[in-house]
């Protein structure tokens, strides 16, 4: 039923109507039903009716609508609560969100998210934070940032194929190296430049001051290993290259972080075979017998690193939870919403911690994995470029087959100069 004084929303578009009007239809669905999820929740003043009547003019005069501050605020938090890979959603009201849907260039929109970082970290108390910059427009895409994550470590492989660092981020490497970004001093813990796209404009790369990225020493609470491996992780995981959606808005360059659960880097960062793959060091320095798995050589080892980022990160002060104490937390968040009658959707392969999975609460469970909007989308192509390959660029509004600009790995051509952010200015598994 529609409010007094609105018209009946259209009908379905028949079979040969322009895209134009597909679209318009698509959106004001979208619109419509997040505009009146948002009066639900949060009543105020002005009315569903007239509120509803001028998001569908400004849809049919321009092709989009612009979300007044409340909406967006609403629509960010309900992404969070909405995500059904993050375990920590249980205080996803105190998410603090940014509203920067003015900047649209490269060089402040980098400035911006190194504040972002330093309003993040907190002095290791960390906030969960989102910024959100301008939104894909009809014609006019949206600025990209290509990284995963606000802060990553590179990733240099040696014509040997060795890597040191990361090996999930040799391509992104490349590519700020392309960017002309200097490489940092070639060791295992290079922070990458951030990668920014602004609108009309092409990826350029913009180093990060130190001031803005805190990193955790992480040594053994036993003396294992102290600091003379040169272990160490970043604090604030930003995850930078999802889409939020909002009401059929798409804000592609949206950064927001909660803070770390511990087996984020314990037991996948620095543990998976594909990335740091620490544990047959461990195992040596453990003196284990590591001939056979049966031996359950990686299991010991794997406690004692995730021992160690859990110390590491108490005695710095930092933010960090265990997954025994966020899966307890997320029961919690899924009896309060039980109370307001809102059902938890979660994928179960993510909110199962990646250890000790069947003594945490949340393993002896099953989860409607339906997911809901408004949330944080990840698009394939921002999963490519975030792995800095080459992909067209599609303008929100032309046909499906016509695309603008390309960028990647494409060389040196459109390369520009590292230009450097000013200086001294998840909870749990978020996807």
């Amino acid at each position: 039923m529609n409010p007094p004084g609105l018209r009946p929303a259209p009908e379905p578009v028949r079979e040969g109507a322009s895209r134009a009007a597909a679209r318009e239809a698509a959106l004001w669905r979208e619109a419509d039903a997040f505009i009146r999820q948002h009066h639900d929740e949060e009543p105020a003043p002005g009315g569903l009716g007239d509120r509803l009547a001028a998001v569908r003019q400004e849809i049919h005069r321009t092709g989009t609508y612009r979300h007044t501050p409340a909406e967006l605020t609403f629509g960010a938090r309900v992404a969070w609560r909405n995500s059904n890979r993050c375990i920590g959603r249980l205080y996803w009201r105190s998410l603090r969100v940014r509203d920067l849907r003015h900047l649209t260039d490269a060089e402040p929109i980098a400035d911006a998210c190194a504040d972002h970082l330093r309003i993040a970290t907190n002095g290791g108390h960390i906030r969960p934070l989102i910024s959100v910059f301008a939104p894909d427009a009809p014609g006019r895409p949206g600025p990209r940032i290509w990284n995963e994550q606000l802060i990553r470590y590179a990733g240099h492989r040696a014509d040997d194929g060795r890597v040191l660092g990361d090996p999930r981020n040799t391509g992104i490497t490349r590519l700020a190296r392309r960017l002309g970004a200097p490489g940092g001093p070639r060791s295992a813990f290079d922070v990458l430049p951030l990668i920014v796209e602004g609108v009309d404009d092409k990826p350029r790369a913009f180093e990060l001051p130190p001031d803005a990225v805190l990193e955790v020493p992480l040594t053994h609470p036993g003396g294992l290993w102290d600091e003379e491996w040169g272990l160490r992780w970043h604090a604030v995981p930003a995850i930078s290259s999802m889409c939020l959606e909002i009401g059929g808005i798409c804000y592609p360059a949206a950064p927001f972080n909660g803070w770390y659960m511990g087996t984020e880097i314990g037991a996948r960062n620095l543990a998976d075979t594909d990335r740091y793959d620490l544990l047959p060091r461990i195992a040596e320095r453990l003196g284990l017998d590591t001939s056979s798995d049966r031996s359950l050589w990686k299991d010991r080892a794997l406690v004692e690193l995730n021992l160690a980022v859990l110390h590491s990160f108490d005695r710095a002060g930092v933010t960090m939870a265990d997954h025994h104490t966020e899966s307890a937390r997320f029961l919690r968040h899924m009896e309060n919403e039980a109370r307001k009658g809102r059902e938890v959707h979660a994928d179960w392969a993510w909110i199962v911690p990646p250890m000790s999975g069947a003594t945490t609460p949340v393993f002896h469970r099953t989860y409607d994995a339906t997911e809901r909007r408004p949330g944080f989308v990840q698009h394939p192509e921002a999963a490519a470029r975030a792995r800095g390959e080459s992909i067209p660029r599609h303008r929100p509004g032309t046909p499906s087959g016509r695309t603008t600009q390309g960028y990647g790995t494409a060389g040196p051509r459109w390369a520009t100069g590292p230009r450097s952010c000013p200086q001294g200015v998840t909870p749990g598994r978020c996807p």
